[in-house]
C-alpha cells in the first residue's frame, strides 16, 4: 500500500486576511444604518426611554467602530494577530448592546 503525497494548494495567504477586512467593513456598515435608523425613529418626539437607548446606541456603535477600525489595522500588517480575547468580548457586547437598543427604540 503506497501513502499519499499531500496535496498542495495554490492559495494565496493575502486572501484571507482581505475577507476579513471586508467582513469588519461590511459589519461596520451594517452597525452604522442601525444606529442611524434609530436615531431617525427618536426624532420624531420620542419619549426619554427612545432618546436614552439611541444615545446609548450611538455609544456603542462608536466604541465598536474603534474596535473595527483597530483590527483592519492590525490585518493590513504582514503577519496578522489573533483578535485579543478582551476585544473579542468588547465587539460581542458592542454587538448585543445594539441589537438590546434597537429592540428597545422599536419597542417604545
Amino acid at each position: 500500500m503506497t501513502r499519499r503525497q499531500p496535496v498542495e494548494t495554490d492559495r494565496d495567504p493575502g486572501l484571507q486576511p482581505e475577507r476579513t477586512r471586508l467582513a469588519w467593513r461590511r459589519t461596520t456598515l451594517s452597525c452604522a444604518v442601525v444606529a442611524v435608523l434609530a436615531g431617525r425613529q427618536a426624532l420624531p418626539g420620542g419619549s426619554t426611554y427612545v432618546t436614552l437607548a439611541v444615545g446609548l446606541a450611538a455609544l456603542a456603535f462608536l466604541v465598536f467602530l474603534r474596535l473595527a477600525h483597530r483590527r483592519i489595522q492590525q490585518l493590513n500588517a504582514a503577519q496578522p494577530i489573533l483578535l485579543p480575547a478582551g476585544s473579542a468580548l468588547a465587539v460581542a457586547a458592542c454587538m448585543l448592546g445594539l441589537a438590546l437598543f434597537g429592540a428597545a427604540v422599536v419597542w417604545w
